[in-house]
């Protein structure tokens, strides 16, 4: 079976209650879940929480809390991995047996149904472990500069310098959306970065990493711009 798992711990601290604050009309959860019932590529999906308010509001939008997560996977050192890992042992233990996971983070409101669709046909077609999402970076990495402790700059690769912008190797990054694994990846906590890993490739303007209030506003100006909100 294919399971969706969306974790959400109530402990967020640069933004409080990051995971269910309203973003652009609905808690920002709510958008995630939303995504995920329109893929129409899983056979559950489940919010792992510790939080009872999170739990209700998951439930209201149309996703299960089964159990409430452990303490120790809960705290601010606990690893993306082992909260997976956690809740497929929860379903194999009292449901289906889940054969491919995905980790579906709650705070991804660009995140698109055909994003996920097009994740779980890329980790069926490549044979990869996982899949996840991917998008480049806007200035090649090659020319980036550090900040000296004598407030001067270098490079980090000089040898780069002369070198033409158009001549360098697109790098690309983790789009922190969404992560498609199959369940024996997730159990095993094989690292999700490594050879054994698609990308799903999302366009620049529908990625945003949300971790300050400057990044929330400007998410919610984006995400209103690119659905006729404004």
């Amino acid at each position: 079976m294919r399971l969706c798992v969306i974790p959400a711990r109530g402990g967020s601290k640069r933004i409080p209650r990051k995971n269910i604050k309203e973003f652009c009309g609905k808690p920002m959860i709510a958008w995630s879940i939303e995504a995920a019932i329109k893929s129409d590529c899983f056979d559950r999906i489940i919010v792992s929480t510790d939080d009872e308010e999170i739990a209700s509001v998951a439930k209201r939008y149309g996703a299960e809390v089964p159990f409430i997560r452990p303490a120790q996977l809960a705290n601010d050192y606990a690893g993306t991995t082992a909260v997976i890992a956690h809740a497929v042992e929860w379903q194999n233990a009292n449901g289906e047996v889940a054969s491919k996971v995905c980790c579906l983070y709650a705070t991804a409101p660009f995140v698109q149904a055909t994003d996920l669709q097009m994740g779980f046909d890329i980790l069926e077609s490549s044979g990869a472990e996982y899949a996840f999402s991917v998008t480049s970076y806007a200035f090649p990495i090659q020319r980036a500069i550090r900040v000296t402790e004598k407030q001067r700059v270098e490079m980090f690769q000089p040898e780069y310098f002369d070198t033409r912008s158009q001549d360098l190797e697109e790098a690309w990054h983790d789009a922190g959306q969404f992560y498609w694994g199959r369940a024996v990846a997730w159990l095993g906590n094989k690292p999700i970065f490594s050879g054994d890993a698609a990308p799903v490739f999302l366009p620049r303007h529908r990625v945003n990493d949300i971790d300050m209030p400057e990044d929330w506003e400007q998410a919610e100006r984006m995400f209103k711009l690119l659905n006729g909100l404004v």
